[in-house]
């Protein structure tokens, strides 16, 4: 076919080629008709080669290095490369856990600090396999405007952020009133530089590919960018909305591989050839009673249930409130087919535990397909893993594939079914009101209550 695009034939009815005109010929005898067909077989040319590529077109990337320790590596060099490979992603695994559980002790900021480094490193992988696929073509400034992209982005998430829930702290300082204030246009400004910058760095002959890279930033912001300031979003309304989330869908992952190891045999999804439905399965059910273990225990301490909050007093977070009554127990009547078998009327739960089935559910049932769609993306581009900065894992971006998924579920299940309005939230956005607006608001409720018979009106607030 690009062969017939260059001789300037074209396919007619049936399949038959019609032979381009002879020289001084041209359909109908009109030179403008002929300038025309000169233009779309110089656009053919150009693009030609792009358009016919296919997948098997698309050039594979070298595989990265063996990054396990050597003491690993002599440990188990008697084992077979099954085992091996179990061992070093079952070391590796609780590792990370005990890294996690440490930051978790360390507070708030830092698993916030964790979750942009997180985000920063994922952004790095996805753009890396862009670059490495199309830097044969010499396409300029692409990884200088990824990475300008995602701080214009940060800058803007974040920056909302910093408006939400440090409002307090920015009254007190006179350049972080102006920033906050002129927030959203100063991120415009950032973006359109960038924009600007793009289609500066248009090259002839390879627009198309520009513009397919320009959309690969993009969409690389939409999954690592938005999902991480979900995950900080989640964060705020309390640690435990972080945590069993996030502890499910690892419980998730480690639970399925387990089972799948030991008893899988019936292959789950073409994608990902080794995930088996008796993993899927061992591991809804196994993230299920986890998560609603992991409810129990963490709705006993304030730590944990506490919107995450800014004191400018002390200058830090803390995590220090009545608790709400989705962690405090309640007494639920018993169906009749368990009061038989557990010999009682009542249970005492945290309502909080009922909400952790849902996201249990969701983490072990939808959750995977964000693994799904990561193997296939790996598999249109020929690569086994995202990276190789985990031995036995892959790229962070391996391990984490499903969480994007779980944050997004998290903050609308939040907003749908559990949030209310924030009593120190409100409070701020009180405080930087002016002095008469906060009197017409005060005059307003007193009338309010009064007419309500909740306050009497010779009595003084």
């Amino acid at each position: 076919m690009l062969e017939l695009r260059h001789r300037g034939g074209c396919p007619g009815p049936g399949g038959a080629v019609t032979p381009p005109p002879r020289e001084g010929e041209a359909a109908g005898g009109d030179h403008e008709t002929e300038s025309t067909s000169d233009k779309e077989t110089d656009i053919d040319d150009r693009y030609g080669d792009l358009d016919s590529r296919t997948d098997s077109d698309i050039p594979e990337i070298p595989l990265s290095s063996d990054r396990t320790p050597e003491i690993l590596k002599k440990a188990l060099s008697g084992l077979s490369s099954r085992w091996k490979n179990w061992w070093i992603r079952g070391i590796l695994t609780l590792t990370m856990i005990s890294l996690f559980f440490l930051i978790i002790y360390m507070g708030s900021f830092m698993l916030m600090l964790l979750v942009l480094g997180i985000q920063v490193k994922c952004f790095h992988e996805i753009i890396t396999i862009g670059y490495r696929v199309y830097r044969s073509y010499d396409l300029p400034w692409f990884r200088t405007l990824s990475w300008y992209f995602l701080l214009c982005v940060n800058y803007f998430f974040y920056g909302e952020t910093v408006a939400d829930y440090f409002s307090t702290f920015v009254q007190r300082e006179e350049q972080l009133q102006f920033l906050i204030r002129y927030h959203r246009f100063i991120s415009f400004a950032l973006y359109l530089a960038g924009f600007c910058m793009f289609v500066l760095s248009l090259v002839k002959k390879h627009y198309r590919l520009q513009f397919y890279m320009f959309a690969w930033t993009h969409v690389t912001l939409l999954i690592t960018v938005t999902q991480s300031h979900l995950v900080i979003q989640n964060l705020f309304e309390g640690m435990i909305w972080f945590l069993v989330p996030i502890s499910s869908v690892i419980c998730n992952d480690i639970t399925a591989y387990l089972f799948g190891f030991f008893f899988g045999r019936t292959p789950l999804i073409k994608l990902s050839p080794k995930k088996t439905w008796e993993g899927f399965i061992g591991g809804f059910f196994s993230t299920v009673v986890f998560g609603f273990i992991a409810a129990y225990m963490l709705s006993k301490y304030q730590y944990f249930v506490c919107p995450v909050e800014y004191r400018s007093d002390v200058n830090s977070f803390v995590t220090e409130c009545e608790p709400s009554e989705l962690f405090q127990l309640q007494s639920y009547s018993l169906p009749p087919f368990l009061k038989a078998v557990l010999r009682r009327e009542t249970v005492s739960l945290y309502p909080f535990q009922i909400h952790s089935i849902a996201l249990s559910t969701f983490a072990s049932l939808i959750g995977p397909f964000g693994g799904f769609f990561a193997s296939g993306f790996k598999r249109a581009f020929k690569i086994k893993d995202f990276a190789n900065t985990i031995p036995g894992h892959g790229g962070i971006m391996d391990r984490f594939d499903c969480q994007y998924l779980m944050a997004t579920f998290v903050h609308v299940y939040i907003t749908s079914f559990i949030r209310g309005p924030n009593p120190s939230k409100v409070l701020q956005q009180l405080l930087v009101l002016q002095p008469e607006q906060q009197l017409n608001i005060y005059k307003t409720l007193k009338t309010h209550l009064i007419e309500k018979g909740i306050l009497q009106p010779t009595l003084k607030v």
